[in-house]
């Protein structure tokens, strides 16, 4: 199994052009405040008791939403779900799977330096909400 390529967002935003979807692993809440236009909301994680827990159903809604060969870009809020959700991805025999580490709203690199994210690379941003109608197979 080879390691997932990982794109800046201005690369993923070239490879929505080409046909890719952008997948956002946040929570519906980080969603519904801003994501990359276009984007399709998927939680890794979903509120449970006082925290959260992985998504049950996870694998099987973005297997239903975009296929196991679908193109997919994973983002998350700074890189640490998107690798999460990439690896479960690849795991689970998804082929077109690519991570964007710097997420929504960045990260750092190894040495402490932020790394800007899709909203302060000026990329295009919309606001809403699309979980439930992933789940019930609409796009």
């Amino acid at each position: 199994m080879s390691t997932p390529k990982s794109v800046t967002p201005e690369e993923a935003l070239a490879l929505l052009g080409e046909g890719y979807t952008y997948l956002d692993v946040r929570s519906e809440s980080e969603f519904e405040a801003g994501h990359p236009a276009g984007a399709v909301n998927v939680p890794l994680n979903v509120p449970a008791g006082a925290g959260v827990a992985p998504n049950p159903e996870f694998l099987s809604v973005v297997e239903s939403a975009l296929g196991k060969d679908g193109k997919i870009v994973v983002g998350c809020q700074a890189g640490g779900r998107s690798k999460r959700a990439v690896a479960a991805l690849v795991q689970a025999g998804f082929t077109g799977t690519v991570d964007m580490p710097a997420g929504f709203g960045g990260t750092r690199d190894a040495f402490g330096r932020p790394i800007p994210g899709w909203a302060a690379a000026g990329l295009p941003v919309e606001n809403g909400r699309n979980y439930d109608a992933i789940k019930q197979g609409k796009r």
